[in-house]
């Protein structure tokens, strides 16, 4: 049998309870129950990602997603064989055919074998959970991106496998909506990025695109002050406007679904708009603080969202 470092899994444990905890989107709390554990064990394993990647030792990170990436592949030699990573697809741990070198029973991560059933139940392929991995594995060796096409690449690994997931858990996966969500989930992740310009900065990372601060006269010191400057706001005001235009194109999806997938979708987009508007009503002053949006305008743009249908 395998064995799984003790961190992975502790790591894990506290990953799942964060996600079960505040940051579990307030929208989907609404939902019944059935829907609501398949996506906590969603969020506990994306928590999860973040946190080995993110939080854990420097020298222990690459080890950690090594550990969790050849759980799933163990997770995934009990599902259908369509659903399972390709040679080739992903990181080596998965990238052996089910039986070699990722077998050893059963998963023995707790956020892995959480997803066990989830997985299985909606039919949802390994490569959108390993995609999540490689990203992080991205975010160990990338620090800047030079252009903007650069950046939307990196969302294709750390944000639209969240919304690809999601359509899988609601049954309502098709190519259209899949093609939808991308663009929402490439906006979310970019108003993330913009309101923790500051907070990424002291990490080392900057996601502003190196062509678009030379566009707009902004250099990396700049981003070391304790307010914005003139350029930097204009720099901030460029990027809002195109998430939000970003999001507006993926906003549709909301329209193409029904029941409590419909609830779900509009939830992401309401809090992707509240977010861009918080930037934007403190002046595009993202060095100042992390702008969060005021609860009333998450609801009015919830409301506006599902009545809408976009």
């Amino acid at each position: 049998m395998a064995v799984v470092s003790p961190s992975a899994d502790a790591i894990g444990c506290a990953a799942a309870a964060q996600a079960s905890g505040e940051n579990f989107p307030v929208a989907l709390r609404m939902l019944p129950g059935r829907y609501r554990h398949r996506l906590e064990a969603v969020y506990g394993f994306a928590r999860a990602v973040d946190d080995m990647g993110d939080e854990a030792p420097p020298g222990e990170r690459g080890a950690l997603l090594d550990a969790l990436e050849a759980d799933l592949g163990r997770l995934y030699q009990f599902q259908d064989p369509a659903l399972r990573q390709r040679p080739g697809q992903a990181g080596p741990a998965t990238d052996v055919p089910a039986g070699g070198a990722a077998a050893g029973g059963a998963p023995q991560i707790g956020v892995v074998r959480a997803l066990a059933t989830v997985a299985g139940e909606c039919a949802i392929p390994q490569e959108a959970f390993a995609d999540l991995i490689r990203a992080n594995r991205q975010d160990q060796v990338v620090s800047r991106y030079p252009a903007f096409s650069d950046l939307v690449d990196y969302c294709r690994l750390s944000a639209n496998p969240v919304g690809r997931i999601v359509l899988h858990v609601f049954g309502a996966a098709t190519s259209e909506r899949m093609a939808l969500s991308d663009r929402v989930c490439t906006a979310l992740q970019l108003a993330e990025h913009w309101q923790d310009v500051a907070e990424d900065f002291r990490a080392g990372r900057i996601y502003l695109p190196a062509e678009d601060m030379e566009r707009f006269g902004v250099a990396e010191g700049d981003l070391a002050a304790p307010a914005a400057g003139p350029q930097l706001r204009a720099l901030m005001a460029f990027e809002v406007e195109r998430a939000s235009q970003l999001l507006d194109e993926g906003a549709p999806l909301v329209g193409n679904l029904r029941g409590y997938a419909r609830v779900a979708v509009a939830g992401y987009v309401a809090g992707g708009r509240a977010a861009l508007a918080a930037i934007t009503e403190a002046g595009h002053d993202v060095l100042r603080a992390t702008h969060k949006p005021r609860r009333s305008r998450l609801a009015a743009e919830m409301l506006r969202a599902y009545a809408a249908g976009r």
